[in-house]
């Protein structure tokens, strides 16, 4: 077994080696939190069984284990209560933003289905022919929150591999200092701008990316924008989605040079405005009616008036939920992560312990037969 020092890693050779007690006392040190790991063979030359959690250390090494872990298990059970904290905040501004930004998006589906006969010119409903195609990422700030910054990076990477392989090349739009350090090292992705939010989701931090939003496509340097964020569930559960945002249109009828659609599989979008052809919204615990208008609809105003100042207020929604969503699901996420890792330092300690007062105890045992040995000699000499 050697250690390498530019690495600092280790390499174990299959041999088991005859100094078994010099083996695991390296192994104790190199890793001293890791000795709890299943093992099915002991190492016969030492008595000790990696399985059984046995570590060959001094007291003193053992009980700065101790206090290391219970340090660390003070931040963790902090940070979870400053994540429950503010979870709670964001999951209101959840449940309180999803019944405007729906009924606001199925208003203006209705309007804009009514309006295709007409002879209307509205840029943001305009469908073209699809090649090239914007994908706002949300991800989160920081990390310690377990594996929701990966599953969104993942998520993303999918829903560009899968526009490749149709022709459709991907502009990304960033959001959120982890997806920002991602797609900062890939130079063969095109990224048109890095965001970084600061603290709760508003209105403005909306509008910004909603004005880079509105540049791209109505100057045709995109023909189709989604947003990619984590839809909030519950407290224990989050899925990553993607939603349309831009043109207003019905599924399957965005397609690419070669008519194949470009629509996402699991488009949250049409999931939640469509059900059997008609439009609808669908909810988890809250039913809703359908919104319903009158065959002849009468504009008192002109369309595209009508449809141009609804239209901003519609990116604005549409996105500052998503950025809602994406924060308590990160908020949820790292206050689940900060009691599982609260819930194993518990564990930790009190395995810890329990070999240090079981080394104690044969420490003092020991010194005791040393004693006892000590006055049977000078007994026996006398």
């Amino acid at each position: 077994m050697s250690r390498s020092s530019a690495s600092l890693g280790f390499r174990v050779s299959s041999r088991v080696s005859i100094h078994g007690g010099r083996l695991m006392s390296f192994i104790s040190e190199a890793y001293p939190f890791q000795f709890m790991v299943k093992c099915g063979t002991p190492f016969r030359d030492s008595g000790y069984c990696v399985g059984r959690g046995r570590i060959r250390c001094g007291l003193n090494r053992l009980k700065d284990r101790i206090n290391a872990v219970i340090s660390t298990k003070k931040i963790t059970e902090a940070m979870k209560l400053i994540s429950a904290a503010k979870v709670r905040r964001a999951q209101e501004a959840v449940i309180t933003g999803r019944p405007f930004a729906e009924a606001l998006a199925q208003m203006l589906y209705i309007i804009n289905e009514r309006l295709q006969g007409e002879d209307v010119d509205a840029p943001l409903s305009e469908v073209r022919t699809v090649s090239r195609v914007a994908l706002v990422v949300m991800t989160g700030d920081s990390g310690l929150c377990g594996s929701f910054n990966n599953v969104v990076i993942k998520k993303a990477e999918a829903r560009i591999e899968e526009l490749r392989e149709l022709g459709v090349e991907c502009t990304v739009i960033s959001v959120g200092k982890k997806g920002n350090a991602y797609f900062s090292t890939r130079s063969d992705l095109k990224v048109d701008r890095f965001i970084e939010a600061e603290g709760f989701p508003t209105a403005k931090e909306a509008q910004v990316i909603a004005d880079d939003v509105f540049s791209l496509f109505v100057s045709e340097e995109v023909d189709k924008v989604e947003l990619l964020y984590t839809k909030f569930v519950s407290l224990l559960n989050s899925v990553p989605v993607i939603r349309t945002l831009l043109p207003l249109s019905k599924k399957g009828e965005i397609v690419d040079a070669n008519g194949n659609c470009v629509d996402a599989i699991d488009d949250e979008l049409f999931r939640l405005t469509t059900k059997e052809g008609k439009l609808t919204v669908v909810r988890e615990k809250a039913s809703s009616k359908r919104m319903e208008l009158e065959p002849l609809m009468i504009f008192e105003q002109d369309p595209v008036h009508i449809l141009d100042a609804m239209m901003p207020l519609y990116l604005n929604s549409q996105i500052l939920r998503a950025l809602q969503e994406s924060l308590a699901s990160e908020l949820a996420a790292r206050m689940n992560a900060m009691s599982n890792a609260t819930d194993n330092a518990d564990e930790l300690t009190k395995s810890l312990s329990l070999e240090y007062y079981r080394k104690r105890q044969a420490k003092v045992t020991n010194e005791l037969l040393e004693i006892v040995a000590g006055a049977e000699a000078l007994n026996s000499l006398d």
